[in-house]
């Protein structure tokens, strides 16, 4: 993944799979395997070992990983998922909406 689409803590919404429509925050992004964690999103079912913090052990649910290719920049202002264009803004090069030009960093 040359240029980050989704980062850490942004607001995103998936476009494509069993969660489609549905928006949530990044929690983690794996560039080297293109997938992300979305808050609330994509829960799987985990067996946990019986342990000193967990002496029943049982089965928890946690968020899985999305291909990043399935998430779009969630727009609060136009309420839907945008393309993104890149401006320069001084020497730093930030994100904005395709449509409104609303910022996504900062």
């Amino acid at each position: 993944m040359s240029i980050a689409k989704v980062r850490k803590k942004d607001t995103i919404m998936v476009i494509a799979g069993e969660e489609a429509g549905k928006t949530g925050k990044v929690l983690h992004v794996y560039k080297e395997k293109n997938r992300a964690i979305v808050e609330g999103l994509n829960l799987v079912k985990k067996a946990l070992r019986k342990s000193q913090d967990n002496p029943n052990g049982g089965i928890v649910e946690k968020e899985g990983s999305i291909a990043v290719s399935n998430l779009m920049p969630y727009c609060p202002d136009c309420k839907k998922g945008v393309r993104i264009k890149r401006d320069k803004d001084g020497e730093k090069r930030i994100r904005k909406c395709g449509i409104c030009g609303h910022s996504f960093d900062g």
